[in-house]
């Protein structure tokens, strides 16, 4: 098995811009920490919670380095690696979040391990054909 995450901008310039600073966060070290920190301080959608200074901000209340933090998110570093995944992911026909492809199925939304081992048991063990 392997488990791989992708970032999935759809929702706008501050989709990006959180996708972008989580990658930055992954040069300290700290992408699954900013990735939490992230969500647990949503508060709707392009509102401005996740504007360019408020990122800069959250960097400096996590402790990173902000110096470092700063120049990623200003340069664009990681601009075309989001842009790039959320291509993949419209590729692969995903529209929503959170989507998982189980050997290239789609799983869509938050489901409960049964559904998860379901999907994996049904690939492992296919049913056998009637002659």
């Amino acid at each position: 098995m392997r488990f791989g995450y992708f970032n999935f901008a759809f929702l706008g310039e501050e989709s990006q811009w959180s996708a972008e600073a989580a990658e930055c966060a992954g040069d300290q070290d700290a992408y699954w920490e900013f990735h939490d920190y992230l969500f647990s301080h949503q508060s709707g959608e392009n509102g401005g919670a996740f504007s360019k200074d408020n990122l800069k901000g959250f960097a400096a209340s996590m402790k990173l380095d902000t110096k470092a933090f700063n120049t990623c998110i200003d340069s664009g570093k990681y601009a075309q690696l989001v842009q790039d995944q959320t291509n993949i992911g419209r590729q692969l026909g995903v529209s929503s979040t959170p989507t998982f492809a189980v050997n290239g199925k789609p799983v869509v939304g938050a489901q409960s391990f049964d559904t998860f081992k379901a999907t994996i048991e049904g690939l492992l063990n296919p049913p056998t054909p009637t002659p």
